[in-house]
């Protein structure tokens, strides 16, 4: 009975060692097989190729600080077995300016650049969006962990708080000089324009003048010309039909016909414009108005520039009384009915 339970438990402690051998050969193979898998699929993908097989180097290593008021960042170089310092400008640099400079320096070195999440970063992202956080440097399959020094961070912020207090100090000027500047430019228009309105008030009465008599000369000879016309067409009907027959009188009417086309050719030779009524009639006014001011000694020139001045100091008025410009709503200068 006793040499029954012995060869028992040999038999069984001998199946045990066999079973556990087995289960050995047959684990070993398949998870070999699984890393070379995980291994033959993940080498495509740069930024978890360097997060899986790269090996994490001291953060002592790698440096990024402030010297003498610029950004610098000190990468041990490979190849060379030695440090190199790289001034960086965050405003005008990318990540691509930094590999292509890390490159140059030693023609070794591939280098990445990826976040803390382990994608990788665009070559266009400019040096500053990538300090406001920790990211990795990848430099031959070694990680190098970066932490961006205080400053950084508060750059842009600085410079936007730089912006406001400009923006804030600004309208504190405008608040307290506007109005006063606004009221000293805006009497000094209405003395200006009152001085002009004086000048102007006697040759305005004299051009009314002058241009009342031009008016009436300008419409005397339109007047006249129908009064011509008139008599013209009469004399010719008188021959016609009382004096002479229509055989004779048709040569007439043809060279009167052809005597006023050459009269109208010689106008726009003359006036280089066509022969029109109105323009006619405006040319016939100038010509009394400059004839009655020679005779009146009517300053036209000078008449011109003061109205001219005129306009721009009422334009002038009208823009200092804009809303935009008293920073008022248009209700409050609107004038009342």
């Amino acid at each position: 009975m006793a040499f029954s339970v012995r060869m028992i438990g040999k038999v069984g402690t001998r199946l045990r060692g066999s079973l556990r051998t087995l289960h050995c050969g047959f684990t070993r193979p398949h998870l070999a097989t699984f890393l070379h898998q995980v291994h033959h699929r993940q080498a495509p993908f740069g930024s978890r190729r360097a997060l899986l097989f790269s090996t994490l180097a001291p953060s002592s290593d790698l440096s990024l600080e402030y010297k003498r008021g610029r950004l610098v960042l000190e990468v041990p170089l490979p190849s060379r077995n030695e440090k190199c310092l790289f001034f960086l400008r965050p405003m005008l640099m990318n990540v691509g300016d930094l590999i292509t400079d890390l490159q140059r320096e030693d023609s070794g070195v591939t280098a990445a650049v990826l976040s803390k999440d382990g994608e990788r970063v665009a070559n266009s992202t400019l040096i500053e969006a990538l300090l406001g956080k920790d990211f990795l440097l990848v430099i031959n399959d070694i990680c190098y962990n970066v932490c961006p020094p205080e400053k950084a961070f508060a750059t842009s912020e600085h410079a936007r708080d730089m912006e406001d207090m400009k923006h804030i100090v600004h309208l504190l000027h405008t608040a307290l000089h506007l109005p006063e500047h606004h009221l000293l430019k805006e009497r000094q228009l209405l003395e200006r324009l009152d001085n002009l309105k004086q000048e102007l008030t006697p040759l305005e009465k004299m051009k009314a003048q002058l241009s009342r008599t031009a008016e009436f000369h300008s419409s005397r000879v339109l007047w006249t010309g129908m009064a011509l016309l008139s008599v013209q067409g009469g004399a010719l009907a008188w021959l016609t039909w009382w004096v002479y027959s229509w055989d004779v009188m048709e040569p007439v009417t043809y060279f009167i016909t052809y005597a006023t086309s050459m009269g109208v050719f010689a106008y726009y030779v003359l006036t280089k414009q066509d022969y029109v009524y109105p323009d006619a009639k405006d040319r016939q006014f100038l010509h009394y108005f400059y004839k009655g001011a020679r005779k009146k000694e009517f300053n036209v020139e000078r008449y011109n520039e003061l109205k001219e001045e005129l306009a721009e100091v009422e334009e002038d008025l009208r823009r200092l009384r804009n809303p935009t410009q008293l920073q008022l709503p248009l209700e409050q200068i609107q004038p009342k009915p």
